[in-house]
C-alpha cells in the first residue's frame, strides 16, 4: 500500500478539513496544513480527530460489508457476474480485485486518529471550553469515545480479517496503539494472535466505560446545563451500552466453534451476561423514557428508532430501492434472495415449512400463510408493492417464465426470481412527479441482535429453558417470534401469531434449539452483512459455503395457476477459505504478515 500523500502533515490537513461534526469548526489555518504538533493549538481540530472517525463508518447497506456480502452466502445471488463478491463466491477473485482492502485502510485510519488523540493524554488534557464543568463533560466524552472507537475499529478488523493463518495458528490483526501510519515504508507488522486481539479490544471497551455515560439520553443527564455537551443530541455516537453490546458480540464470536476449539464455556457465559445487560437496559430504562417496546418490529426509516443500540448517521437516498427493485420498476435487480433463505421463513404458526403436517405449508401455494417477517423481507411471484403497504398497488411482480420480472428476461432482474423488500421504502416510486424518499441509516447493533446473541449463548451454557441468566433462551427468542412487524413507513402492522408458539415450546434439547436460533438469526439479519461471519464462526468446514445456491423456476399454467420448481440451481459456489483475505498489497509490503489459510495465491 503506497499513498500519494508524502507526509503526515498532508494526511492531517486532508483528514481534518473533511471533518464533519456536530460543532462548528474554525476557518482553515493558512494553506490548511496541520501537523501532529500544531493541531493542539486548535481545540476544534482536536475534536475533529474523533468526529472524523464517525464519517469513516458506512451509512447504508448497499456495499461490500452489507447486502452484497450477504449475497455471497447462501442467502442470495449477485446479478452481475463481474462483481468482486460474485467472483469471491465462485473462486475466481484475484488479488487486484480485493473488495475488502478499503475496510482495512478505513479501520487503520480510524485507529491512527484516535491513537493521536490518546497519546500522552493530550486529547483529554486539551481545554475545549472556558466553563470548567462543561469542559470536563466534553473532555470525558471525547476520551471515552476515543477508546470506544479504537475498540470498534479493532473489532471490525478482527471480524473481517481474523482467521487461521497458513501456519495453523488462530490470528487476528496487527495491534497498533501508537499514532503511526500503516502505510509507512519501514513498517513490517505482524498479526497478533486472535486471543491477544480479543484482550486488546476488551481493554479498550473497559477504558471507554470509565468515561462514557451509559447512554446518550437526555433523561440520564442530571444537570440540564450539561445538555449542551451530553444527552440525546449525541445519539449516533458510541456510548456505554454500545460498548457492552460490542463485548457481547466479541465474546459470541470468540465462543463459537471455529474460534473456540476447546469449547471454553466461560466465553459463552460472558456473551450471555453482556447481551442480557443490553436487553435489561432496553427493557427497564429505554422502555420507560425512550419509547422502546420489545414487541415492536424494526422501522428502517426512523433514525431514532428505539430498537437501535448503535447506528450510523442518517442519509436521505433511494439507493436501496433502486438496488433491489427489478428493471420493470426502475431498479437494477442487483441482488436476489435465494430459495434457501425463503425456505428458512416459517409459517405464521411458527412451524418450519419442512413440517407440512403441523405447519400447513402447501408447495403449490408457497407464499400463503407465512411468518409476517417473510412479507417484510421478500418480493415473490405475484407479490404487490403497495404504496406505504396500505395504499394503491404500484407494481405487481411477475416472475414466471415470460413474465416481466423473470430471471434473464432483462439484465436488471434478479437471477433467483425473488427480489428483496428489506430496507425498501414503500412510498418510493420513481414514476412519481415528486419522488418521495425517507431518511435511513445503518443499524450496526439492534435490540434483536442482542436477543439473538443471548439466546445462542445462554442455550450453549444451560439449555433452552433454564433461567440462570435472568431469563431463558426460549424467552428471548419469543420476543422476536411474537412481535408486531414494521413494513415500510406504514407503521405497525397488527400481525401476531393467532395461537401460542407450540413449535418453540416443543423444543427441549440444546442441539435442536441451537438450530432454531441459527435460523432465527438468519431471517432476522438477512442482508445486513452478518451471514458470512456467522457461517465462518459456526462451521468447521466449507460445506455450507459451497452449497449450490437455488432460486425458483416458475411456469404459469393455462388456468392461471403456477408450477414451482424449487431445485432451480442459480449459482455454484467454490470457496477455498471460510475467512476473508488479508489485503495482498499489505502482504507484499510486510513479509511478517501471515495470510489466512485458503488464500494461497495471495501469499
Amino acid at each position: 500500500m503506497e499513498r500519494i500523500m508524502n507526509s503526515r502533515i498532508i494526511i492531517l490537513s486532508i483528514i481534518l478539513l473533511l471533518c464533519i461534526s456536530c460543532e462548528n469548526f474554525l476557518e482553515p489555518y493558512p494553506r490548511g496544513y496541520y501537523t501532529e504538533e500544531t493541531i493542539w493549538d486548535y481545540p476544534e481540530r482536536v475534536q475533529g480527530l474523533i468526529n472524523r472517525c464517525y464519517d469513516l463508518m458506512s451509512y447504508r447497506y448497499n456495499d461490500n460489508e452489507g447486502a452484497y456480502l450477504d449475497a455471497a452466502t447462501d442467502n442470495g445471488v449477485i446479478t452481475s457476474t463481474n462483481h468482486a463478491l460474485n467472483k469471491m463466491a465462485n473462486g475466481s477473485l484475484t488479488a487486484g480485485q480485493d473488495p475488502f482492502y478499503a475496510y482495512w485502510e478505513r479501520n487503520y485510519q480510524g485507529i491512527y486518529l484516535v491513537n493521536l488523540f490518546l497519546k500522552d493524554s493530550r486529547g483529554f488534557n486539551t481545554r475545549y471550553i472556558v466553563d470548567p464543568q462543561l469542559d470536563q463533560v466534553l473532555r470525558r466524552r471525547l476520551q471515552g469515545e476515543a477508546f470506544a472507537l479504537r475498540a470498534w475499529f479493532q473489532w471490525d478488523l478482527l471480524q473481517k480479517f481474523g482467521g487461521k493463518g497458513y501456519n495453523g495458528e488462530l490470528l487476528g490483526f496487527p495491534i497498533v496503539t501508537e499514532p503511526f501510519e500503516t502505510s509507512e515504508r519501514d513498517i513490517n507488522m505482524e498479526r497478533n494472535t486472535y486471543e491477544e486481539c480479543v484482550k486488546q479490544i476488551l481493554a479498550d471497551v473497559d477504558s471507554a466505560h470509565k468515561y462514557l455515560p451509559d447512554a446518550h439520553r437526555d433523561f440520564l443527564v442530571e444537570d440540564p446545563k450539561e445538555l449542551l455537551y451530553a444527552g440525546g443530541k449525541y445519539w449516533g455516537r458510541l456510548d456505554g451500552i454500545t460498548m457492552t453490546a460490542l463485548k457481547a458480540n466479541l465474546y459470541l464470536t470468540w465462543a463459537s466453534p471455529r474460534f473456540n476449539p476447546q469449547n471454553d464455556v466461560t466465553r459463552w457465559e460472558q456473551a450471555a451476561v453482556n447481551a442480557k445487560k443490553v436487553i435489561d437496559f432496553k427493557l427497564t430504562v429505554d422502555n420507560v423514557s425512550n419509547g422502546f417496546n420489545p414487541r415492536t418490529g424494526v422501522n428502517w426509516f426512523n433514525p431514532n428508532f428505539p430498537g437501535i443500540v448503535f447506528s450510523s448517521r442518517y442519509v436521505q437516498t433511494d439507493q436501496m430501492e433502486r438496488l433491489f427493485y427489478p428493471g420493470g420498476f426502475h431498479g437494477s435487480g442487483a441482488i436476489g434472495a435465494s430459495q434457501q433463505l425463503v425456505d428458512a421463513f416459517p409459517m405464521a404458526n411458527g412451524y418450519p415449512i419442512t413440517d407440512q403436517v403441523n405447519s400447513g405449508y402447501d408447495p403449490q401455494n408457497p407464499y400463503v400463510g407465512r411468518d409476517p417477517r417473510f412479507y417484510s423481507n421478500i418480493f415473490y411471484n405475484t407479490a404487490q408493492a403497495k404504496r406505504n403497504n396500505t395504499g394503491a398497488v404500484m407494481y405487481t411482480f411477475e416472475n414466471w417464465v415470460g413474465g416481466k420480472d423473470a430471471a434473464g428476461r432483462v439484465q436488471q432482474n434478479s437471477k433467483t426470481n425473488y427480489h428483496i423488500k428489506k430496507f425498501v421504502f414503500m412510498g418510493w416510486n420513481a414514476g412519481d412527479a415528486v419522488i418521495s424518499t425517507q431518511p435511513s441509516s445503518k443499524f450496526f447493533i439492534r435490540w434483536a441482535h442482542m436477543v439473538l446473541a443471548f439466546a445462542e449463548a445462554s442455550n450453549q451454557v444451560v439449555g433452552p429453558d433454564d433461567t440462570t441468566f435472568g431469563m431463558s433462551a426460549k424467552d428471548a427468542i419469543q420476543y422476536l417470534r411474537s412481535r408486531l412487524t414494521y413494513d415500510g413507513a406504514a407503521g405497525i402492522l397488527p400481525q401476531l401469531p393467532s395461537a401460542p408458539d407450540e413449535y418453540l415450546a416443543g423444543i427441549t434439547s440444546k442441539e435442536n434449539f441451537n438450530e432454531l436460533v441459527k435460523n432465527e438469526r438468519r431471517i432476522e439479519t438477512c442482508f445486513e452483512g452478518l451471514r458470512f461471519f456467522d457461517l465462518s464462526r459456526w462451521t468447521t468446514d466449507l460445506s455450507q459455503f459451497n452449497e449450490a445456491v437455488k432460486g425458483v423456476y416458475i411456469e404459469r399454467n393455462e388456468d392461471g395457476s403456477f408450477t414451482y420448481d424449487y431445485n432451480f440451481v442459480v449459482e455454484e459456489r467454490d470457496y477455498s477459505s471460510p475467512f476473508l483475505p488479508i489485503p495482498y498489497n499489505e502482504v507484499l509490503k510486510m513479509d511478517n504478515l501471515v495470510q489466512n489459510e485458503g488464500w494461497d495465491e495471495w501469499r
